[in-house]
């Protein structure tokens, strides 16, 4: 899954001390007065986000202006997706647009420039990026987008006075990992894993994260790019194995409180909410992989935490790779792309895709988080943002989300059906995989 299909559900919730998520807020609005015309000293940016991180964003730019001498307008439309279609149509479009999703924006490309034809050096701004980062929107071997500010999933979240009261260490190795499980089940401490697949008509989409994760890290980033294209079916040798991985984490005996069936059916809203109690009898899980965003759903007293950058009960380290494999981070991200291709679009362009962004003011949103290993993470507010960008530093992969790249049926689809009947014990994972592929279109 994505973020896509929970900004939604998310939009109305303040973002703590989280890292990253692009929330789709709450006022709609037109486009800037010069369209897609550019006057050469005025740009126009149009975005999913509004509210206090529009501002925020404005603010940071109205800062940029000062020294560059170029107004910039943003738009935040809550409608961002349709409005950004119908206008390019229309031949009315922003100077500059910022996708959530990079399967809009590749829908566009016949609107909009690619970087490099607008004089923008993509390796220079990617030079110091996780592989993987500047190709996202690469159509062709032109690139029409670059990101500005990401999300990261490879997080797992832990309780650090619960793992000292239980005399247990952060892993950081998968063989490491497997031996704090085993310490877990053989001491009778919990269970390792929290884990909740419910989300309404969305149920099953955490299972295609934890799918996501180790086909990145097996396949690497060409054959899980494949793997999104279509050219990798589920039902093969890497995406078995990476199945195999998450049956062993997570569906072998004692992994997760009630097996399967009970991750099937538990809200991944509440399943962290487990970290936070006390014995096996209570139900107490140590460990849970998910996405910045989940900290907005943990209890309030745990909040409050996170905002007084109070890490006594709660931080995450990242899922280890698997021996042999690359340390990988999944993950999503918001892209910018131009419709124009005047100087003054270059440049905001450049500055908005580059390591400077964010030093005027905007990396105060705990909702950012640069693409950039150079950026100076002294500018962050927030514990989580600084170790946030640490991991990912750390990493040489940047996967984008897989089934947010997938056609619609597959991956807003029968990915999440079919892998929740499997974590329910419903079918096994052949079956499983196989019937997704045979969902795919045109195949």
């Amino acid at each position: 899954m994505g973020m896509s299909q929970h900004r939604r559900l998310l939009a109305p919730i303040v973002a703590l001390g989280i890292v990253g998520i692009a929330l789709a807020g709450c006022t709609g609005g037109g486009g800037g007065d010069n369209g897609g015309g550019g006057d050469g000293d005025s740009v126009t940016i149009m975005g999913a986000f509004t509210d206090a991180q529009a501002d925020a964003f404005q603010a940071d730019l109205d800062k940029w202006s000062e020294t560059s001498g170029i107004t910039v307008t943003y738009d935040g439309n809550t409608d961002f997706q349709t409005a950004v279609v119908a206008r390019a149509t229309a031949g009315n479009p922003p100077d500059i647009a910022i996708y959530p999703q990079p399967g809009v924006l590749k829908s566009q490309t016949a609107s909009l420039y690619p970087l490099e034809d607008i004089g923008i050096d993509v390796d220079a701004i990617t030079a110091d990026e996780a592989n993987g980062l500047g190709t996202i929107a690469q159509v062709d071997g032109q690139t029409f987008g670059l990101p500005y500010s990401i999300n990261v999933k490879s997080l797992v979240w832990y309780n650090p006075a619960a793992f000292e009261a239980a005399g247990l260490t952060v892993p950081t190795t998968d063989d490491e990992l497997t031996a704090v499980q085993e310490q877990i089940i053989s001491q009778n401490l919990g269970y390792p894993w929290c884990v909740g697949l419910e989300s309404g008509a969305a149920t099953g989409w955490p299972a295609t994260d934890w799918l996501e994760e180790y086909v990145l890290r097996y396949g690497g980033l060409d054959d899980y790019n494949s793997w999104i294209a279509g050219d990798i079916l589920f039902d093969s040798d890497l995406v078995n194995e990476a199945g195999d991985k998450v049956a062993d984490e997570l569906l072998a005996e004692g992994k997760v409180n009630g097996g399967g069936p009970a991750a099937a059916t538990t809200s991944f809203q509440t399943a962290g909410n487990q970290l936070f109690v006390s014995g096996k009898e209570n139900g107490q899980c140590f460990m849970m992989r998910q996405g910045s965003f989940i900290a907005d759903f943990f209890p309030e007293d745990i909040k409050a935490q996170i905002a007084d950058n109070d890490l006594t009960n709660i931080n995450f380290f990242q899922l280890p790779a698997p021996d042999g494999t690359e340390q990988a981070m999944l993950g999503g991200g918001d892209l910018v792309g131009a419709f124009t291709d005047t100087d003054a679009t270059k440049q905001v362009v450049e500055y908005i895709t580059g390591k400077d962004f964010g030093t005027n003011g905007y990396a105060s949103q705990a909702i950012f988080l640069s693409p950039h290993n150079d950026f100076d993470t002294s500018q962050y507010t927030t514990e989580f943002q600084k170790n946030a960008q640490e991991l990912l530093a750390a990493s040489t992969t940047f996967g984008f989300d897989a089934s947010d790249q997938m056609p619609g049926e597959v991956g807003a689809g029968t990915e999440w059906t079919e892998l929740t009947s499997w974590f329910a014990g419903q079918k096994t994972m052949e079956q499983a995989f196989q019937a997704i592929d045979a969902s795919w279109p045109d195949r």
